[in-house]
């Protein structure tokens, strides 16, 4: 999952109703929540650094919205969201917001779909003015969507059906899953996508693209006041309507092993290991001590996770890939610490030549079975809570990063301190705590094994960097 967490500008929250706001402040940075009159969500995080900002507007919908027989259409609307409005012709926005010397984009996740621009701060106005007149007023001929759904037609060929190991994923996840809508592709099925109509776009806008499931995020060279005031005038004008029931797809138990194998031209072999685990909500974070469960299970999986991967010292890099006598070319950890859907911990490497996919899958679960068996060093375990420290306070660094985590926090249900309180929770997992979650969550039961099994052929070419997990947002344009 990606994992947008760091140490903003955040102290007590105080509580926010209708035109109410939340302040936080630190080291002369600040974050301000409200309310705007029509139930949209402002956020605005004062960073004085460069006259720049940042401008999102994020909505609470993705591919864990949709149904099934139109997957893929959060996505969809988000490519329609820049073929105009009654005042803008298909592909002026993005050209207006490069006239005003910015930089725009947008992305759909599971959880979430946003858009976003980097601009002087000087044109915010101007910004906040453009996309509140295509949030409320999207519209588009049927021929503009008739040529962009075979743009991400030929979007999914490349992300996915050219990619052995993407298709992989897109398949364990299928399996893994029973109710749960994250056992669908962020970028659609093919079929639905062929059988796609521009009336079920336009239903979808419709019923999600409401002011009470968004929020607008702007952190930058801003003031604060001003920024409010632009919010009502050109957000809150939107007309308030009702956001629609969200029914609990709630994921069943799974009760023994689930196995999947993928036969592609490919000039690797590649296995994963996924496990359901618990996730972090917004109520286990305000506690003062978290307390025993899932959240801190949570927590500690994400520990785990830097514990065996990470860093060239890391355990599955040391035991597996180092030496004259590796059995993986790579190996990986990996754990989704939130979402709006069920989370999932990874492990996944690529056999060394002579070692079977079985072999490489038995020692991944025994450096896990180590763990559980032996514990964790308080060197280990100090080395990965200083990692995480560090990457939090870089992100500081890029304004994008800092509205990006303002939004996240919304998003997933999050008191606005979440950042702090992350690492506050952080700091406090204990050995004790990775040896427990290390003990408890890596059974048959919940396990889901995936096995890319490379075929007489052309082969693929291997890409750099790791597969697509099934989480990554989809960015365009």
């Amino acid at each position: 999952m990606w994992l947008c967490v760091g140490p903003l500008a955040l102290a007590q929250e105080r509580p926010a109703g209708a035109g109410a706001s939340s302040v936080l402040q630190e080291q002369g940075d600040a974050v301000e929540r409200f309310t705007l009159s029509n139930g949209m969500t402002l956020l605005v995080g004062v960073n004085r650094r460069a006259p720049t900002a940042v401008h999102m507007v994020w909505l609470r919908v993705g591919s864990i919205d949709e149904v099934d027989g139109t997957s893929g259409v959060a996505h969809v609307v988000e490519h329609m969201m820049f073929k105009g409005t009654p005042s803008l012709a298909p592909g002026e926005y993005s050209k207006r917001i490069a006239a005003l010397g910015g930089r725009d984009n947008a992305f759909t996740s599971r959880d979430a779909t946003a858009y976003h621009q980097q601009i002087p701060a000087s044109r915010l106005r101007e910004v906040m003015e453009l996309e509140a007149d295509r949030f409320a007023r999207n519209t588009w001929a049927d021929d503009e969507f008739k040529r962009e759904i075979e743009v991400i037609k030929e979007e999914r060929r490349q992300r996915v059906d050219d990619s052995p190991r993407n298709q992989l994923y897109e398949m364990a996840r299928a399996a893994m899953f029973t109710a749960s809508p994250y056992r669908r592709p962020i970028i659609g099925w093919m079929n639905d996508l062929d059988a796609m109509t521009a009336q079920d776009v336009r239903e979808f806008y419709q019923r999600w693209y409401v002011p009470a499931n968004a929020a607008v995020v702007v952190a930058g060279d801003v003031d604060v006041q001003q920024v409010r005031q632009w919010a009502e005038q050109y957000y809150g004008a939107i007309p308030a309507r009702a956001l629609p029931a969200r029914k609990p797809r709630l994921e069943p138990p799974q009760s023994g092993p689930r196995r999947i194998e993928h036969r592609a031209r490919s000039s690797q072999p590649y296995v994963s290991l996924m496990f359901k685990v618990p996730q972090l909500d917004g109520q286990a974070l305000e506690q003062s001590t978290l307390a025993p469960g899932p959240g801190r299970d949570a927590l500690a999986l994400t520990v785990l996770a830097g514990v065996l991967d990470g860093h060239s010292a890391a355990r599955l890099d040391r035991a597996l890939v180092q030496g004259d006598k590796r059995i993986a070319l790579s190996a990986g950890a990996f754990n989704g610490l939130y979402g709006r859907g069920p989370q999932v911990f990874v492990l996944d490497g690529v056999p060394a030549e002579g070692t079977t996919a079985e072999q490489l899958m038995d020692a991944l679960r025994e450096q896990v079975a180590r763990v559980a068996r032996e514990g964790v060093s308080e060197v280990e375990l100090a080395r990965v809570k200083t990692q995480w420290m560090a990457s939090q306070t870089y992100k500081r660094d890029a304004l994008f990063s800092q509205a990006n985590e303002m939004g996240s926090n919304w998003l997933q249900g999050f008191p606005i301190q979440a950042d702090r309180l992350i690492v506050q929770h952080l700091r406090a997992i204990t050995a004790q705590d990775v040896q427990s979650v290390a003990q408890r969550y890596f059974g048959d039961e919940q396990m889901t094994q995936a096995v890319l099994v490379p075929q007489a052929g052309s082969a693929n070419a291997p890409r750099r960097g790791r597969p697509d997990r099934g989480d990554t947002p989809i960015r365009d344009h």
